[in-house]
């Protein structure tokens, strides 16, 4: 899912500090404010109608603002002269060598090593990970000089007449990432905060892991493959979601199919989702200026004519109340623009999904604060993608979810819910007999279904971190009873225990701006490798400590395991015996039939 932040701008444009400069008391649209380098700096006198720069808002997701840059006034002098023969020369080449690309700010991507892992080999850090920031959060300005691009809901109609004109002109910023947007790494771990307070407030963010070149997206396919890692929600209350996903972005940004965007993956460039985002600054590689409007729930917000669609693997929506995973598919291949005058942007993808969260099928002990899947503690969460064949050139039939906590294996337990109890993860099966029972329209198997995340997991997918609050539901679909105009006794309606009066992004943001999500310890690779005793790192990180959870009843049915299945362990009653491959211990706690 897109997300919603403010995106502060970069204070200043770049300058040379031993430049002298004066307040002229005849100019009193001018103000001088401080002192750089021993020398007095001025900036204008700003309007209240033009102190913030802000992207726009879907309905669902996200917001930005910033004050403007500040100007100076330099006295007439050498070195004046020497100061404006600089800045044009600079200028000409930000519009000509660079056009798009800023040069305010140097783009420096935080490190983030993750891991691969083979049955063969084992688990291999990939110590050149990295993650970029998306451009919707960047100041953009125009390539002449630093007039914004776009400020409060308005787009500047001299930079961005019509979209075309608009991409030419305007020019995405480097970030600075812990400073303005609460950005920061340490090893292999990710921290997002949600609030930021320096010059500007900025609230929320996104980032993409970036592969080895530092100007594509690391692109996974995941069929037959299995996705790792460990998060910390325990800084999370209700109406917040630290978010783990991915989405069929293209691995450039989109710089090979849309000209006009020079920034590309590196500067955070091409977002998609199922939600088919509206408040993207840019899609296609034009900005997205025509029937722009401000949102009528937020002064800071607005939606374009056109949306960013494409299919989403959500891993991880959660906080530590509730948590869910969701395939949402999509009707186009790979990223695709939509036109809101249509039905496009309604129809394209499966907006609501195919969700699995525990608290919605029933299982209210598995998921939260001391319960079995402890969310005050570190958690391992293990997400496979199961194909028929168990290779990658299979059909995707399944996606199951399992948890660590205290080296102890957590199976995601089955459905307490009348007409879905046979199920314990997410196929097509379960989607449709849990529309039927959720009176929901099935909308997964109108676009596709499994069949059509498989064709999109074969194209590869970019891995996504954010942490937003929700404008539009408050993200009472997640952790609350949902929607509200169903008695909160139907079944699908209880998400999770927080009240149906919290997540107003104005409480959580006054209440909670310290709350933060931690992502760490990122493996990929085979079935059964990512997690257990084969799959330390060749650099290997130190496990959390954590208090023992207990372990869910078995959920095996009696006789022989069905392939992936816990056939073994400390505490396991089960069946050992496996009805395909073979039963491989993971740990104490824990075996799998595993082929």
């Amino acid at each position: 899912m897109s997300h919603r932040v403010y995106v502060p701008m970069q204070p200043y444009p770049p300058i040379d500090t031993h430049l002298s400069v004066e307040y002229h008391e005849s100019e009193p649209w001018r103000r001088c404010r401080n002192h750089l380098g021993g020398q007095e700096y001025c900036d204008p006198i700003l309007s209240a109608s033009s102190k913030y720069f802000m992207t726009g808002y879907t309905g669902v997701k996200s917001k930005n603002y910033a004050t403007p840059p500040h100007r100076f006034i330099p006295r007439q002098s050498t070195t004046f002269a020497m100061y404006c023969t600089l800045a044009l020369i600079s200028l000409y080449l930000a519009a000509v060598r660079a056009q798009q690309v800023g040069t305010s700010k140097s783009e420096v991507h935080p490190a983030l090593p993750w891991s691969k892992c083979t049955k063969s080999g084992g688990c291999v850090t990939q110590s050149q990970g990295k993650v970029v920031l998306d451009a919707n959060w960047r100041w953009v300005h125009g390539t002449s000089g630093y007039t914004n691009c776009y400020t409060g809901q308005t787009w500047d109609k001299t930079l961005c007449p019509d979209g075309e004109t608009c991409a030419k002109n305007c020019a995405l910023e480097g970030a600075d990432y812990p400073g303005t947007y609460g950005i920061t790494t340490s090893g292999d771990a990710l921290t997002l905060k949600f609030v930021t307070q320096s010059a500007n407030k900025n609230v929320g963010s996104r980032v993409y892991l970036m592969a080895s070149d530092d100007t594509k997206y690391e692109m996974f396919k995941l069929k037959n493959q299995e996705f790792t890692f460990d998060v910390d929600v325990s800084q999370l209350p209700c109406g917040l979601n630290g978010a783990l996903y991915f989405v069929e972005m293209d691995a450039d940004g989109g710089t090979a199919r849309f000209p006009n965007n020079k920034a590309g993956a590196k500067y955070g460039t091409g977002y998609c989702d199922a939600q088919c985002a509206r408040d993207i600054k840019f899609i296609n590689g034009e900005g997205n200026v025509v029937d722009w409007t401000g949102s009528t729930t937020d002064p800071n917000s607005g939606k374009g004519k056109y949306g960013s669609c494409c299919n989403e693997m959500d891993i991880w929506e959660a906080n530590s109340i509730a948590n869910a995973y969701t395939p949402h598919p999509c009707t186009p291949t790979g990223q695709a623009r939509c036109d809101s005058t249509t039905a496009q942007c309604a129809d394209y993808c499966d907006q609501p999904g195919c969700d699995w969260n525990p608290f919605r099928m029933g299982d209210k002990d598995l998921y939260g604060p001391g319960k079995v899947v402890d969310t005050t503690k570190k958690i391992t969460v293990v997400t496979q993608f199961i194909t028929d064949d168990n290779t990658a050139n299979g059909k995707l039939v399944e996606i199951r979810r399992l948890y660590v906590q205290n080296g102890q294996v957590i199976q995601n337990t089955k459905s307490t819910i009348s007409g879905l109890t046979q199920y314990g993860s997410i196929t097509d099966q379960f989607c449709a007999a849990q529309k039927t029972v959720f009176q929901d329209t099935n909308a997964y198997a109108q676009h596709g279904g499994m069949a059509t995340m498989d064709k999109s997991f074969q194209n590869g997918h970019v891995l996504v971190m954010s942490l937003w609050d929700d404008h539009a539901a408050h993200m009472l679909w997640l952790d609350s009873n949902y929607p509200l105009d169903r008695p909160a006794t139907q079944v699908g309606v209880p998400r999770g225990t927080c009240a149906t009066t919290s997540g107003d992004p104005k409480d959580v943001e006054a209440q909670s701006p310290n709350a933060s999500v931690t992502f760490s310890n990122i493996k990929f690779g085979d079935i059964g490798t990512t997690y257990g005793t084969g799959s330390t790192p060749t650099n290997p990180t130190t496990p959390s400590s954590s208090t023992t959870a207990s372990n869910p009843s078995p959920t095996s049915p009696s006789g022989s395991v069905p392939l992936y299945g816990q056939c073994g362990g400390i505490g396991y009653s089960g069946p050992t015996t496996c009805a395909s491959g073979t039963c491989k211990v993971n740990n104490e706690y824990y075996s799998q039939c595993l082929p």
